[in-house]
Parts: structure tokens; C-alpha cells; sequence
């Protein structure tokens, strides 16, 4: 099988587990905030499992990532050192959850008064289970990765997502309420989390015969990898959670509801763009370890053009419908659209980020990386203290763009260094994207005034839709044939 071949398959299987697991999100955020949850307690949920993301951050580290590295590299000179990798590994995951989730259950009481919101306590001792669970199921999912398994992957995501659907509402309809949601999202990624270690363990774990001996210094230059990643990690998630957790302080559970609606309406859109990046990345340390660096440069600016030609686009019509949109779907809600409106520029933004990050990664470049995310990060945080106080919700959306531009750049720019990009064609191509875009959104315009029920929105979505890919087929920049190639 050909390299593209394998990146094809790859994103299929990762497209379908995405599909599935974003599906069975909005599903889930659509019951949660329409039919089972105020909007209180909608925020409440989302809230806890923001501070939830950055304690965890304490119990992960970035020794999975770390060892995705070592995976794909050791899997193609030294398999014997495999099972060594994976026992290292998971003994330092149960070495860190185990102290994190000690402090967690001793002193969510404390945790929750010193936040402001008492009622988060019990949220907070659940949550021991609750990182424990998903640290071993995003775990497995990254070592896969390293394994260049995506079908792998794609299952325990594709399974974490329906489980959590179908607990999360089971829960909630049991009249348990934001709780009863939480402990849902806790039995799926269990069944997630058992799934994917009983994977790893019969596939990659028993089949490979260890080595005598574990390579002089390779745990210790597992751990040292990790620095650069733990900071990376923590610097994104704080850049995603920060904003929700200063929202819940500063203003009020609703403001944090209208505040998550935004956010996982633009993660629902940012899912292919995200199987993208997860799919090409490890081919990336593949071939600079082979010196196959033109081939790398190739993959990544036609994966570049391929998701701006649908994601510009995308943002755009999105921003132009989000009003109609949020106020058929969620009616109590109405707060939300101009976050999702200001967020429809971070759509784009993220989008590269996903295509990009993890590739740097297995470049080598997660230290320049790390660096560059630890300060937008950093900005991040000053940017929410001073606009959420002054301008509400819609700051904390402001802050997340303004930041993420200069990530975004700083990424581009390191791509650049190891790839050496052909900015002058890559930027014809961006000129021709806008040009397209422009028509599209302008035909959008001119029906959105008309829109008065959920048929004519989705019939204004649909003829957005239709002159983006008239468009795209004119101009050249998409190929039917191919098209038809690879869905075949």
C-alpha cells in the first residue's frame, strides 16, 4: 500500500470515528440544552469538567504523547523495546493519577468553596474517576497514533462517544439531573478507556517479543521528550479551559452555558479538519527520518489548501446563519450567537492548528512549539481577566482569536523552517479560496433575511453549500474525478 493510500484509509477511519463522535456530541448537547438541563445546569456540567481538563493536565503530563514519539519510531528500527516503552508508560500514568486523584478526593471540598460554587463538590469527587478513566482512553488513542493505527483509534473514540450519549441522557432522564450527566460521561469513557487498553495489550503488548535488555536511557529520554509536550498540553488546554473556568467565576452558570453552546458548535464543525491532522502527523516523523522531506512538504500544503478551501467557507457561512441558527435550535440560548459569531474566525484558526501542532511534534519541534503555545496561552489568561469583567461572555471569544492568531503564525512559520512551504503558490491558492468565498457568503446574504423556520434555514445552508461546489469544480481547485477516487 502506498503512503497516500495509507493516509486515505487513515482518514476514513478517522473521519467515520469522528463523524460518530461528533455526531453523538451534538446529540448529546442538543438533549442536554434543549429538553433535560436548565441552562444552569448545562453550565454547571461544563464548568466541572473545565477545571476537571486542567487537573488533569497534573496526571498526564505528556508522557502519552511522549510515547507515541518512541512508538513510531522504535516500531520501524527496534520492536523489542516496544513492550518496555508501554509497561514505562503506564507506570508512570498510574504513578501520577494515583497522587493527583489522593489530593482530588481530600480536598474537593475546599476546591469547590474556594471557586465559589459549593455545589461543585460533588462533581469534584466523582471527578477522580472521571480523569482516571480519560487519561487511559485519550492515552490509547494517541499511542495508536504512534503506531500509525488510525482504525484503532477511530474505535475507542467512535465508542467513547456513543457510550457517553447514551449514559449522559440515560442518567438525566432518570430525573439526576447535571450530576447524573456527569456520571454518564464517566461510565463511557470506562467502557472507552477498558476498550482501549484491552487493545493495546493483545496487539501491541503480547505479539512483540520484548528485548533482554531495555535500551540504556531510552525511559529516561521518554521522560525528557515529555517536558516540551507537558508544557505544549498544558499551555492548550489552559488555552481552551481557562476562558469557560473565568466565565463560571466571574459571571454566571447561564454566561458559562451560552459560552460551551459556542464552543461545541465550532468543535462539531472542526472535526474533519482535526482527523486530518490526526491522520498525516506520524507520516511526517517517518519520512524526515528518512530524509523524504519533499514528500512531507507536498502532503502538507495540499492537506493546507484542501481544509481552508473548506473551512474559510465553512466559518463564514456560519457567522452569517448563527443567529436563525442558535434561535430555532436553542431558544433559551440567545446569548450564544455573537460567541459563536466571533468564534467562527477561531474555526479557521484552529483548523491549521489541527493540521499543524501535532506534525511539529514528530518533526522534533515540540520544544519551539511548546514555547510558542506557553505565551498565547499566557496572553490567553491576561486578555480573559480584563475582557470578561468589561464586555461579558463575547470577551472571553475576542481573547481565544486574538491569541490564537499568533500561534497559528508561529506554527506556519516553523513548518516553513523544516519544509520549506511555496508561499507564492499556497497564497494564489488562498486568494482564489477568499475569492470563492466572497460569491458564496454573498448568495447567503441575500436569502438569510427571508429565513424564518428551520426548512428555510437549512434550505439557505443548502444553497451555500451548492455555489461553494460549483465554484470549487470551476475553478479547478477540485477535481470530481479524485473526489469519486477516494470516496471509491
Amino acid at each position: 500500500m502506498s503512503r497516500q493510500e495509507h493516509i486515505v484509509n487513515g482518514f476514513k477511519a478517522t473521519l467515520v470515528a469522528r463523524a460518530v463522535y461528533m455526531l453523538s456530541s451534538a446529540l448529546l448537547m442538543f438533549l442536554l440544552a434543549r429538553y433535560l438541563l436548565d441552562t444552569d445546569g448545562y453550565g454547571t456540567l461544563y464548568w466541572v469538567i473545565g477545571i476537571l481538563a486542567m487537573i488533569q493536565l497534573v496526571a498526564d503530563l505528556g508522557i502519552g504523547k511522549s510515547a507515541a514519539r518512541y512508538f513510531s519510531e522504535y516500531n520501524e528500527t527496534d520492536p523489542g523495546q516496544i513492550p518496555h516503552l508501554i509497561r514505562t508508560t503506564i507506570t508512570f500514568k498510574i504513578a501520577l493519577l494515583a497522587l493527583v486523584g489522593y489530593v482530588l478526593l481530600l480536598f474537593h471540598e475546599q476546591l469547590a468553596a474556594l471557586l465559589g460554587e459549593p455545589a461543585a463538590a460533588p462533581f469534584l469527587a466523582a471527578g477522580v474517576i472521571y480523569i482516571t478513566v480519560f487519561s487511559f482512553g485519550t492515552f490509547t488513542q494517541v499511542a495508536f497514533q504512534g503506531f500509525n493505527n488510525l482504525q484503532y483509534s477511530a474505535i475507542v473514540q467512535a465508542v467513547s462517544g456513543f457510550a457517553r450519549l447514551v449514559f449522559a441522557v440515560g442518567f438525566a432522564l432518570l430525573g439526576l439531573g447535571a450530576l447524573g450527566a456527569f456520571f454518564g460521561y464517566v461510565v463511557g469513557y470506562t467502557i472507552a478507556a477498558l476498550l482501549g487498553v484491552g487493545l493495546l495489550y493483545y496487539k501491541y503488548y503480547r505479539p512483540y517479543d520484548a528485548a533482554d535488555t531495555y535500551e540504556d536511557g531510552l525511559s529516561k529520554r521518554l521522560l525528557e521528550y515529555s517536558v516540551p509536550l507537558t508544557a505544549t498540553r498544558s499551555a492548550n488546554v489552559v488555552d481552551k479551559q481557562i476562558d469557560t473556568v473565568l466565565v463560571g467565576i466571574f459571571l454566571t452558570p447561564t454566561a458559562v452555558a451560552f459560552y460551551t453552546l459556542g464552543k461545541q458548535i465550532t468543535d462539531f464543525v472542526l472535526a474533519p479538519a482535526e482527523s486530518l491532522g490526526f491522520t498525516i502527523s506520524p507520516n511526517f516523523g517517518e519520512q524526515k527520518a528518512a530524509d523524504q522531506l519533499e514528500q512531507a512538504r507536498r502532503i502538507y500544503e495540499t492537506a493546507l489548501t484542501n481544509t481552508m478551501l473548506l473551512y474559510i467557507p465553512a466559518a463564514v457561512g456560519l457567522a452569517i446563519v448563527a443567529d436563525p441558527f442558535i434561535s430555532m435550535l436553542f431558544p433559551d440560548y440567545g446569548g450564544a450567537v455573537p460567541v459563536l459569531q466571533v468564534l467562527t474566525i477561531f474555526i479557521v484558526l484552529q483548523a491549521i492548528t489541527n493540521l499543524t501542532s501535532d506534525s511539529l511534534d514528530y518533526l522534533g519541534r515540540a520544544r519551539h512549539r511548546a514555547i510558542a503555545k506557553g505565551g498565547t496561552a499566557a496572553a490567553n489568561f491576561g486578555l480573559n481577566l480584563v475582557l470578561i469583567p468589561t464586555i461579558g461572555v463575547v470577551g472571553a471569544a475576542i481573547a481565544t482569536v486574538a491569541t490564537h492568531s499568533v500561534y497559528v503564525a508561529v506554527n506556519l512559520y516553523i513548518v516553513h523552517l523544516e519544509l520549506d512551504l511555496r508561499l507564492g503558490q499556497l497564497a494564489r491558492s488562498m486568494a482564489l479560496i477568499c475569492a470563492i468565498t466572497g460569491i458564496m457568503a454573498l448568495a447567503v446574504l441575500l436569502v438569510t433575511p427571508m429565513v424564518s423556520n428551520l426548512v428555510m434555514l437549512f434550505g439557505a445552508i443548502a444553497l451555500g453549500a451548492i455555489t461553494w461546489a460549483v465554484l470549487v469544480v470551476a475553478s479547478g481547485m477540485v477535481d470530481p474525478r479524485e473526489v469519486r477516487a477516494v470516496i471509491s
